[in-house]
């Protein structure tokens, strides 16, 4: 298959899997809908993922200016302001508040009474004690779980697939996250299963100067690559940082969303950001129409994309296996 019908089939595959989040109640809602979002990124990086949480609303019959009122509370990546937003929502008696990360769901489970909270993509819910199980979550929380720590071993299983045997990876981590850790100790048995050596290199804060020097560590490491740890909030706001500075020092680099991607990064698989938010949106018509959300199941995303940068790769001379290409839900050229 050529390169320019994959793109096309990748583009109808998403169309498929956007048309199969929940489907569009025929009637909208008698009451209207009062619903925060609480993001510890900014809204210039994440208003793609916004819009297709409206999509999703809109589909459940909310619109906002008709029936949806919408308080949002965007850190701007300074995440000591999140409790802070936290509490603010809390005040407001919302029907639902929506979260994006495992910090801003932790901000609000330590802010808010019973107002639901309702998870558009966080990794592991249970691992962290964020939700009781799946099946019944318990206390005010549901909504989407990531899968993000199940699929460490099919990431870096991919990205071994492209670099040199026995490369350096150096594996980027937020100094502040709870759930980072625990992806770090599963990759290690993989790597070592793949011959590849990892560095740990913890990321002080989203400033230029803390990502320059994760990166300037990763050289004196001797690094041949980047692995970014997903389910971080700093790391996808400042993707643009990020992928400039393994531009500059000439590392591939393997990522959780394909936002990098589509900024130039290498190489991504996860689930799509865009389909988990607009998904959301069947959790705020429930909850806004009495569904206790502890008894809600949390969701878990059956698809994970696959997308390459074919421009960066031949700027980096990496040679992407054909058996990666065919497997790849986007090659962008």
């Amino acid at each position: 298959m050529s390169m320019n019908v994959r793109h096309v089939a990748a583009i109808a595959g998403g169309a498929l899997l956007l048309a199969a989040s929940p489907a569009v109640h025929a009637q909208s809602p008698d009451r209207t809908a009062r619903v925060g979002i609480l993001v510890g990124g900014s809204l210039a990086q994440r208003g793609h993922l916004e819009q297709a949480l409206l999509q999703g609303l809109r589909e459940q019959g909310y619109v906002e200016g008709r029936n949806l009122v919408i308080e949002r509370r965007y850190a701007d990546g300074r995440v000591e302001r999140v409790p802070e937003f936290a509490r603010e929502l809390a005040a407001m008696k919302l029907d639902a508040v929506i979260t994006t990360c495992t910090p801003s769901t932790r901000a609000a489970q330590q802010a808010i009474g019973s107002t639901p909270i309702i998870m558009a993509a966080v990794a592991d819910p249970v691992g962290q004690q964020l939700i009781t199980s799946l099946a019944r979550p318990g206390a005010n929380t549901t909504g989407l779980s990531s899968q993000a720590e199940d699929i460490m071993p099919r990431m870096l299983g991919l990205f071994a697939d492209v670099l040199p045997a026995q490369t350096t990876v150096a594996v980027l981590a937020d100094a502040r996250s709870d759930v980072h850790p625990r992806m770090w100790r599963a990759l290690g048995p993989v790597a070592q299963r793949l011959k590849l050596k990892l560095v740990k290199i913890d990321v002080a804060g989203p400033a230029d100067a803390h990502l320059s020097a994760a990166f300037e560590t990763a050289v004196r490491e001797n690094a041949g690559a980047i692995f970014v740890l997903p389910d971080e909030p700093m790391f996808l706001t400042r993707r643009a940082k990020i992928v400039a500075l393994a531009a500059r020092h000439r590392l591939p680099a393997f990522y959780g969303a394909r936002e990098f991607v589509d900024d130039g990064g290498l190489m991504s698989y996860g689930e799509s950001l865009r389909v988990a938010y607009r998904n959301a949106a069947s959790y705020v018509r429930k909850v806004a129409e009495g569904a206790a959300p502890g008894e809600l199941p949390v969701g878990q995303p059956t698809r994970f994309e696959l997308v390459i940068n074919m421009k960066t790769a031949r700027s980096l001379a990496v040679a992407v296996p054909a058996s990666v290409l065919l497997g790849a839900d986007e090659v962008i050229e």
